[in-house]
């Protein structure tokens, strides 16, 4: 019989596999778009989404460890004690994060978040978050993320 105590146990950070990851950050991670006003941008308004997974800073070691599976992102402070990966980088986020959830889904509601991240970041890849439209398109789509249901 299989020892109950390493059926608990962290993979070790160097040693990550998608199905791991994918669990992980169902249960951990976040996909958020952020419209903020920018007064310098054309239309006053700036877009920013982010791929974001945060820990106690007791597990920092597993934030590293997404950062070098994914090989982009920063790591730091979120707040008090918490950390967080971070990939904000447009061509990261288009490059990496979002082909290997194309390739391995989340199995969770979140999956519905990642798609409509992924459609934000297709729309700003055509350049339409420089127009009005878009940023309509987006802040409705934004709108509907993280919520938990559909609105």
């Amino acid at each position: 019989m299989e020892n109950p105590q390493r059926l608990h146990v962290q993979p070790r950070p160097e040693k990550l596999e998608a199905h791991w990851v994918v669990g992980f950050v169902d249960g951990e991670g976040c996909f958020f778009v952020g419209i903020n006003r920018h007064p310098e941008m054309t239309l006053q308004f700036q877009v920013l989404p982010e791929f974001t997974v945060v820990q106690h800073q007791r597990d920092v070691q597993l934030l590293h460890a997404l950062k070098k599976f994914f090989g982009c992102g920063v790591v730091r402070q979120n707040h008090a004690e918490r950390m967080a990966y971070r990939v904000r980088r447009l061509e990261h986020l288009n490059e990496r994060i979002i082909p290997f959830f194309e390739k391995h889904p989340l199995k969770s509601k979140k999956q519905l978040d990642f798609l409509k991240f992924r459609d934000i970041l297709r729309i700003m890849s055509q350049g339409e978050h420089l127009k009005t439209e878009g940023i309509a398109k987006i802040r409705q789509l934004a709108s509907r993320m993280n919520t938990g249901r559909e609105r």
